[in-house]
């Protein structure tokens, strides 16, 4: 007689009611319950997706690793393109940047019309520096979904890198456009829009105070009186920035944070991102506290400052990467101000004081800042001399025989208007050489469509060479095979005319109207370089010839270089730090004085 198998049988997939159960408690952000029910799930059901779908989805929502979870899910779908995207930007996140493209192709393969898979590889490829194919994939999303303004947005800073300004700007226009209260995007607009050629500036100022009308619509309630001492033995000075680590940033504020009084001034970093190295551990001492606030609210972040007593709160972004511009319209501070990072009005107007030189800032030219202009001593900005032991080479030409004009910006510099300059210096100097190095041309696809763009204007590539990013100290000893910078307008260079200053290597610039296009010439008058300052398109040609028409003195000049800049308001790090010293005291005495002729009116 055959026996009968009473054992019960084992379900293939959980219930219907049970997976019904289960997507309601996610619906409703119930993240751990569904994790601990997905987990006991799983144990009877390893084999099912969706739940392990569900449990990285519950994972990524309360900040866990999800990253095996969603592998074992795609491997159990292989089809699922929802699944391969939402990989990507796993591996994206940890900096597993050739899995995570080849995730996102995976999605698109399985599903090419999935706009978020494009979207996130062009987020990518922008991150990789591939801002061409980047533009590819932003434009395939658009043509899905034309009305996703954070895609047109990530499509303009694209367009930017690769120096298509107008582009740039249409695709801002277009965002906003789309959500007006985007002010991340009317950042990247006005930094755009400044860097531009033949820009009014009345009209960029217009453009500045939308901003700060934006950013304080959004302000629930303005702060009007502060915790901080009225008459304080050290100032309370807080520094928000993205950029206390090796950038620009820190090069420029090193050295003064080495050299500020700590019995005058007390120093609290707001960092506004997690980037640390080497530098960071460098200044960290110089600050009494480190709180960052990447994870805040503006909200938080602005009740965080004013909990701090601060008497001076400083930006050192303006509309640049990383800034917290409106955490400053709630007006945390009693005394705000804006200094290093941009060059241009930040159109806040609980900003009080913008810091600036008189180079960079003539007294006619006061009235286009929404901000009242404090005027820093010889000059507004102090390098810190580069760590590296690297000499002076002698001068190129002498071996050579001919002229290497260099150019260490990005290409968001090269407008048309300076290829077309550029052009007729390399005319007006025979068998002059141009060497230009930035990130953006380690991508051939760029440089190849930089190359098309000098030939449009007359330049023979013969003449020229192209080199992508490489180290620091790579970079610094590039300039033993530069004579001259050529310095770019309206947007000029910052920290490579100080670096190129350090290596023995002028820069010839083009003085503009705006602080950002002066900024050369700033400068190159604190460095006591005021006769390679051209002040027209003609007599930047004009000393572009006559400078490099004397080699001995070219040489000479570059062999005493180094001391001389040493010795300048540029680098001398002591003096610039008891001058930024008194303009902070500055600043909080007027503050002071004007509440005490307001209580007086009162009364």
């Amino acid at each position: 007689m055959n026996q009968k198998n009473t054992a019960p049988t084992r379900q293939a997939k959980p219930s219907p009611a049970e997976m019904k159960a289960l997507i309601a408690l996610y619906e409703h952000k119930r993240f751990a319950v569904v994790e601990n029910q997905a987990r006991g799930l799983i144990g009877r059901f390893p084999g099912e997706a969706l739940l392990w779908k569900l449990l990285g989805a519950a994972l990524q929502a309360q900040g866990k690793d999800a990253l095996s979870t969603m592998q074992n899910a795609a491997k159990l779908s292989p089809n699922d393109a929802e699944l391969h995207n939402s990989l990507g930007m796993l591996l994206h996140e940890r900096g597993e940047f050739e899995s995570s493209l080849q995730s996102y192709r995976t999605a698109l393969q399985i599903d090419s019309g999935f706009v978020e898979a494009y979207y996130n590889l062009g987020n990518l490829l922008s991150e990789l520096g591939r801002y061409e194919a980047a533009v590819i994939r932003y434009r395939s999303a658009l043509k899905l979904d034309p009305n996703r303004a954070v895609i047109h947005s990530n499509l303009g800073a694209a367009l930017e890198e690769l120096g298509r300004i107008d582009q740039a700007v249409a695709s801002c226009r277009l965002a906003l456009e789309l959500d007006p209260g985007m002010t991340t995007v009317r950042s990247n607009l006005l930094g755009m829009l400044n860097s531009s050629s033949g820009k009014d500036p009345a009209k960029l100022l217009e453009e500045a105070r939308k901003y700060g009308t934006s950013v304080s619509r959004k302000v629930t309630s303005r702060y009007t009186d502060w915790k901080c001492e009225e008459q304080p033995q050290r100032l309370r000075v807080g520094i928000v920035s993205g950029d206390l680590h090796n950038h620009p940033g820190g090069y420029f504020l090193e050295s003064l944070l080495m050299n500020l009084d700590p019995a005058r001034i007390e120093l609290i970093a707001y960092p506004t991102d997690t980037h640390s190295d080497a530098l960071t551990e460098r200044i960290k001492p110089f600050f009494a506290a480190w709180k960052p606030l990447h994870k805040q609210s503006d909200a938080d972040a602005a009740r965080l400052i004013h909990a701090d007593g601060v008497h001076v709160l400083l930006d050192l972004a303006g509309h640049t990467e990383q800034n917290r511009l409106p955490i400053f319209a709630w007006k945390p501070a009693p005394v705000q101000a804006t200094w290093l990072g941009y060059f241009a009005t930040t159109g806040v107007k609980e900003m009080d004081y913008l810091l600036a030189d008189t180079a960079g800032v003539p007294e006619h030219q006061r009235k286009y800042f929404t901000e009242s202009v404090w005027y820093l001593p010889e000059t507004r900005l102090c390098f810190t001399a580069p760590e590296f032991n690297l000499p002076v080479a002698s001068l190129p030409a002498s071996k050579n025989g001919y002229i290497t004009f260099g150019c260490f910006q990005r290409l968001t510099k090269a407008s048309n208007e300076v290829l077309k300059v550029w052009g007729k210096v390399l005319d007006a100097v025979p068998g002059a050489k141009l060497r230009w190095q930035c990130r953006q041309l380690g991508d051939s696809t760029v440089a190849e469509a930089f190359a098309e763009r000098l030939r449009k204007h007359g330049i023979d590539l013969a003449r020229v060479t192209m080199h992508g990013a490489v180290s620091r100290e790579a970079y610094l000893a590039a300039h033993a095979e530069v004579d001259v910078i050529l310095d770019t307008f309206p947007f000029p260079g910052g920290t490579t005319t100080c670096e190129a200053l350090w290596m023995g290597v002028p820069t010839l610039t083009l003085a503009g109207d705006t602080l950002l296009a002066r900024q050369g010439a700033s400068m190159l008058t604190a460095a006591g370089l005021p006769e390679w300052i051209a002040n027209s398109e003609a007599e930047y040609i004009g000393k572009a010839t006559s400078l490099t028409g004397d080699l001995p003195g070219l040489a000479k000049l570059r062999a005493g270089l180094r001391e001389q800049v040493k010795a300048s308001p540029l680098f001398d790090a002591k003096r610039f730090a008891r001058n930024f010293e008194d303009a902070l005291w500055g600043m909080w005495q007027a503050h002071t004085q004007s509440n005490s002729s307001a209580t007086e009116k009162v009364v």
